[in-house]
């Protein structure tokens, strides 16, 4: 087979698509809505307000690092509600009723709850 370049502009060596699992899901303006998550994608772009933040709770990674994590409650525009995980020095920024943007974040699924972090590689932003 030979490769090509499909007519959206995506790469296809040898026919193979190399789209994102991701790239179909809505966006808006300012970015995706809750009821655009879907588990295990990526997030390029999400504006939510915190609702709520748990406690934080120490981890010890796979690797043996040690850090904390926290669960805080999250609504976006619409009122939709999804659960926002915090990482170490996250927890200490963000606060209950804190607007933040996720930037090339993720969504997992974790005991029926989706939940969006930013995670190692993304970016989080206090919006005022």
């Amino acid at each position: 087979m030979r490769s090509r370049v499909s007519s959206d502009g995506a790469f296809e060596p040898g026919g193979v698509s190399l789209r994102k699992p991701y790239g179909g899901l809505r966006a808006t303006a300012r970015g995706m809505k809750a009821k655009d998550l879907r588990p295990e994608t990526k997030v390029e772009s999400i504006e939510l307000t915190i609702a709520s933040k748990g406690d934080a709770r120490e981890f010890t990674s796979r690797s043996g690092a040690v850090g904390k994590v926290c669960d805080c409650k999250a609504k976006d525009a619409d009122g939709e509600e999804v659960q926002v995980t915090l990482w170490n020095e996250e927890i200490e920024r963000v606060h209950a009723n804190d607007r933040i943007r996720i930037s090339n974040g993720w969504v997992r699924e974790w005991r029926g709850n989706l939940q969006v972090s930013a995670g190692k590689y993304g970016r989080l932003e206090i919006l005022k």
